[in-house]
C-alpha cells in the first residue's frame, strides 16, 4: 500500500469515528451526579430515578411534582415524560392540592404538567378522578377530562370535563355535546 491509501484509510476511519460519535451525542444526554464522597460520576442515559421538581411563585406558592421515573425527550430536552405521578399544590390561601396519575409529561421551563391514565385530584373533602388532566401555572387551571366523576362528602357528578381555577377554585363543569346533561347524583338518595 502507497503512502496516499495510508492517509485515505486513516480520514476514512477518522470520519467513522466522528460520526458515530456525533449520533452518539444526538442520542444520549449526559447526566452528572456528585456522589457522597464528592467525586464526579458521569453517565450516558436519558432516564432518571426518583424526580423531584420544586417550584415556587412570587407569592410563596409552591408546586412540587415527584415520579418514579422520568425520560427526558431527546428532541426537546426541557419536556419530561413521567411515570408514578405525584403532585401538590401547597398555595399560601388554601388547603393543599394533591394529583396522582399513573403518566405525565412534565415542562421544565414553564411547569405545566399533563397527566394521563388513573388521574386522581383530592383537595379538602373533594376527590376529582378521570383520564387526562391538563395543569397550567401560567393559565393558573387544572383542567381535567375523560371519565370525569367528581365527588364530596353529598354528591357524585359526572361530566366530560370539570375546569378550575387553581386560586379562585372557582370550577367550570360541562359535556362536551349540547344535547348531553352532567349526571348528580345525591348521595344520601340511591
Amino acid at each position: 500500500m502507497g503512502k496516499k491509501n495510508i492517509v485515505y484509510l486513516i480520514i476514512f476511519f477518522l470520519v467513522i469515528i466522528l460520526l458515530y460519535f456525533k449520533y452518539l451525542k444526538k442520542e444520549k444526554i449526559v447526566k452528572i451526579i456528585e456522589s457522597e464522597d464528592s467525586e464526579t460520576i458521569t453517565y450516558s442515559s436519558n432516564i432518571i430515578n426518583d424526580v423531584y421538581y420544586l417550584s415556587k411563585d412570587k407569592k410563596g406558592n409552591q408546586y412540587i411534582v415527584s415520579a418514579s421515573e422520568g425520560k427526558i425527550d431527546f428532541n426537546q430536552s426541557n419536556i419530561v415524560f413521567l411515570e408514578n405521578v405525584k403532585a401538590l399544590i401547597k398555595l399560601n390561601n388554601s388547603k393543599d392540592i394533591e394529583i396522582n396519575s399513573s403518566y405525565g409529561k412534565y415542562n421544565t421551563v414553564n411547569f405545566d404538567t399533563i397527566f394521563s391514565k388513573d388521574v386522581v385530584i383530592n383537595f379538602a373533602e373533594n376527590k376529582i378522578k378521570g383520564e387526562y388532566l391538563d395543569l397550567s401555572m401560567q393559565r393558573n387551571s387544572i383542567i381535567i377530562s375523560k371519565n370525569v366523576v367528581y365527588t364530596n362528602l353529598t354528591n357524585i357528578l359526572k361530566a366530560d370535563v370539570v375546569e378550575i381555577n387553581i386560586n379562585t377554585k372557582d370550577a367550570k363543569i360541562f359535556m362536551y355535546k349540547n344535547d348531553e346533561q352532567v349526571s348528580i347524583q345525591n348521595k344520601s338518595v340511591k
